[in-house]
C-alpha cells in the first residue's frame, strides 16, 4: 500500500462518522414518512448507467461524469441525477403502468470535481418525481410537498423562489435574435452573476429600449406582484403564457397553505436543459447556498420512447443537515461495563433497558484502553464490576 494514498480519499469523495451518520438518518427518515404520506412509492435504481442513454439523458455536461467501461467495452457512468434514471424505469419497466406515477426516491449521485474547494463529488439527493401529469396542480403539489418535506425535517427558516424558463427562454429569442447570444446571457443568471449580467447587456449591439427591457428582468424578483411588473416588460405571447401559468400556480399554492415561504424570481435558470416550464429553488436563511430544486420537464421521457409530462424535486440532504445546525441533537447510547463474574446481570439489565426502547453497549471491562476516553461518548453509564454481594441468610 503507498504511504502516499493510505489516509487520502479520492477528490471529492467524504466519510460520514458515525455521529453525523445518525443525524442524517433521523433528518431522512422524517423526510421519507412526509413524502410517504402524500402516496409517492420508493424506487432504487443502478448506481452504473449506460452512458448512450442515462448519462446523455441526464443533462449533467461530460466533463462531470463519472465514465467507465464493462467487459463488452461499453461506456457506463456513475448516476449523475436521479430524474433520467426513473424516466428510464418510467418508459420500460413500469411502461404498462397507467399515468401519473407518483415515485420517490434516496440516493447518492456522483458528479466529477476538478478541484474539490469544498465541494463533494458525490452525494445524497431525497426527491420526487411526478410523472404523467401536466397540470399546473401537478406543479403546485411538488412544490408543497417539498416545503413539507423541509418542515418535517425541522427546518423553518426558509424560502422557495419560483421561475418559468419559458419566459427567460422567449425573452431573449425576441431581443437576441439566436440560441448562441441568449445561452451566453444565460450562464449569467445561472451563476448569479448579475454585475457581469449588467455589463454584458450594456456591452451589447442593441437599441436602448431593448438593453433597459434586458435590465429590467433583474428587477423581477419578490413578491406575488412581481408577476403584474413582468407583464408589463414584454407583449411576447409565449413570456406572457409563462406568467399566466406562474399566476395560476401561485394561487393554487395558497390553497396548500404554503405561501409564506415563496416568491418570485424570473431570473431562475437551470444547467439541466431538459427542463420546460415552471423552475424553482429552495434556499436556507443559514445557507449561503442552494439547498433544493426542480421543476417540470415534459420532454425527457421522449428520449426513451414514452413522451408525457413530468415535474418533481430533489433535496440535498448534506446540505439540509448543514442548515439545521443544532437542531438535531446527538443520539443517547447507554453504556453497561462489566467485568466477567457479572456478565450474565450485565445481559439481564442490557436487555430491559433496549425492551424500553434505549440502544445500549455492553462493554468487558478488559477489552477498554482508556477507560475515561471511551465512556466521554456515551451519555448514561452503569458499571456491573466486581463480585456480586452475598445474598444475605
Amino acid at each position: 500500500m503507498s504511504k502516499l494514498f493510505m489516509f487520502e480519499k479520492p477528490l471529492g469523495m467524504r466519510d460520514t462518522l458515525p455521529e453525523l451518520y445518525e443525524i442524517k438518518k433521523q433528518v431522512r427518515t422524517k423526510m421519507m414518512e412526509e413524502i410517504q404520506a402524500w402516496g409517492y412509492q420508493s424506487i432504487q435504481t443502478p448506481t452504473l448507467e449506460y452512458y448512450e442513454t442515462v448519462g446523455i439523458a441526464s443533462a449533467i455536461s461530460n466533463r462531470q461524469l463519472f465514465k467507465l467501461l464493462d467487459q463488452q467495452g461499453h461506456t457506463l457512468v456513475l448516476r449523475p441525477d436521479m430524474t433520467a434514471p426513473i424516466a428510464r424505469v418510467a418508459a420500460s419497466r413500469l411502461k404498462n403502468e397507467g399515468f401519473p406515477l407518483r415515485l420517490a426516491y434516496d440516493a447518492n449521485v456522483f458528479r466529477t470535481q476538478e478541484r474539490e474547494g469544498g465541494r463533494p463529488a458525490e452525494f445524497e439527493q431525497i426527491g420526487i418525481e411526478l410523472i404523467g401529469d401536466p397540470t399546473s396542480s401537478a406543479d403546485a403539489e411538488v412544490i408543497a410537498l417539498m416545503i413539507a418535506a423541509l418542515k418535517s425535517a425541522g427546518l423553518t427558516n426558509f424560502s422557495v423562489a419560483i421561475g418559468h424558463v419559458g419566459f427567460v427562454n422567449a425573452l431573449f429569442l425576441d431581443i437576441l435574435g439566436t440560441e448562441e447570444r441568449a445561452n451566453g446571457l444565460r450562464r449569467f443568471l445561472y451563476e448569479k452573476n448579475y454585475v457581469g449580467y449588467r455589463e454584458h447587456v450594456k456591452n451589447l449591439p442593441l437599441s436602448s429600449i431593448d438593453q433597459q427591457q434586458l435590465l429590467q428582468l433583474l428587477q423581477l424578483r419578490g413578491g406575488k406582484d412581481i408577476i403584474s411588473k413582468a407583464r408589463d416588460i414584454t407583449n411576447n405571447p409565449s413570456a406572457r403564457k409563462a406568467i399566466d401559468d406562474l399566476d395560476h400556480l401561485w394561487q393554487q399554492l395558497e390553497c396548500f397553505g404554503v405561501a409564506d415561504f415563496l416568491k418570485i424570481d424570473l431570473n431562475i435558470v437551470s444547467h439541466m436543459s431538459y427542463y420546460t416550464g415552471i423552475l424553482f429553488e429552495g434556499y436556507a436563511d443559514n445557507l449561503g447556498f442552494l439547498l433544493c430544486s426542480g421543476g417540470r420537464y415534459d420532454q425527457l421521457l421522449a428520449k426513451f420512447n414514452r413522451p408525457t409530462a413530468a415535474t418533481g424535486f430533489a433535496i440535498r440532504l448534506d446540505r439540509l443537515v448543514e442548515a439545521l445546525g443544532d437542531v438535531q441533537n446527538r443520539p443517547s447510547i447507554s453504556l453497561i461495563i462489566y467485568s466477567q463474574e457479572r456478565m450474565e446481570e450485565a445481559i439481564q439489565l442490557a436487555q430491559t433497558k433496549r425492551e424500553n426502547g434505549e440502544r445500549v453497549v455492553l462493554q468487558d471491562i478488559a477489552g477498554i484502553e482508556n477507560i475515561d476516553l471511551f465512556t466521554k461518548r456515551y451519555q448514561d453509564v452503569s458499571y456491573c464490576i466486581g463480585k456480586p454481594e452475598k445474598e444475605s441468610v
